[in-house]
């Protein structure tokens, strides 16, 4: 296993508001990691730094030893949490597009996801239900060979029936030398797939756990541990 994610000292302020408190952070390769926290608690802007979409920070981001920029866009694949393709293009359009922007994509792993989910490269993304959407853009996102997958609320337009399948294709599609970064409100339904778990509260990191080791100790679920920290 490496270091492929590094934070060292980590503030980002908006005006005089810390979204981010001196966050230090090292996340490791193999893992599915849970980023876990109530709305406001610096998740959000988490990700937006890590996929060099946020500047004007204090301290220091490290992925695979590079700062956020072009050449770690290159290796971080993400999935934002509302849709970023054009109602007028077709699911093949989309592909098309994915293959001319990243050279680690895949295509006929983009096509045997799309296939299993039962998704039609020729179907216009704006006759697609939400549920479709979502899992039309994580089967694109896990399409590349990425060392780092970052999802926003991968699951949450989604039935219960459809949310196993998904995770599944999350176990099943990343690799060893790879990690994948969860933020989810969805804790029960997602936990079981945690190797590890980060609690941020108003900013700061108050948790960074061995999912199992936190369970064993405790006698509770992630979710559990998560309703007492942050419970109101």
């Amino acid at each position: 296993m490496s270091n492929l994610i590094e934070l060292s000292h980590l503030s980002k302020y908006y005006g005089k508001k810390a979204a981010l408190q001196n966050v230090s952070l090292t996340l490791e390769s193999g893992k599915i990691i849970g980023l876990l926290g109530p709305n406001g608690s610096g998740k959000t802007t988490l990700i937006k730094i890590l996929n060099g979409l946020l500047k004007d920070i204090q301290g220091e981001v490290l992925i695979q030893g590079q700062k956020p920029g072009p050449s770690t866009k290159a290796i971080v694949s993400y999935l934002p949490d509302d849709d970023y393709f054009s109602d007028w293009m077709k699911a093949e359009d989309a592909i098309h597009l994915f293959k001319d922007f990243y050279s680690d994509f895949d295509e006929n792993k983009a096509a045997s996801l799309l296939e299993r989910l039962s998704i039609d490269p020729k179907q216009r993304i704006k006759t697609m239900s939400k549920g479709q959407k979502e899992k039309f853009q994580l089967s694109l996102v896990m399409s590349r060979n990425a060392l780092v997958y970052v999802f926003d609320e991968p699951i949450g337009g989604v039935d219960p029936a459809a949310r196993e399948v998904i995770l599944d294709i999350i176990l099943n599609n990343y690799s060893e030398e790879s990690l994948v970064l969860i933020s989810t409100h969805l804790i029960t339904d997602i936990e079981k797939i945690f190797d590890e778990v980060v609690f941020i509260k108003k900013g700061e990191i108050v948790l960074h756990r061995n999912a199992e080791e936190l369970r064993s100790e405790t006698g509770k679920s992630i979710d559990e541990l998560f309703r007492e920290v942050f419970k109101c």
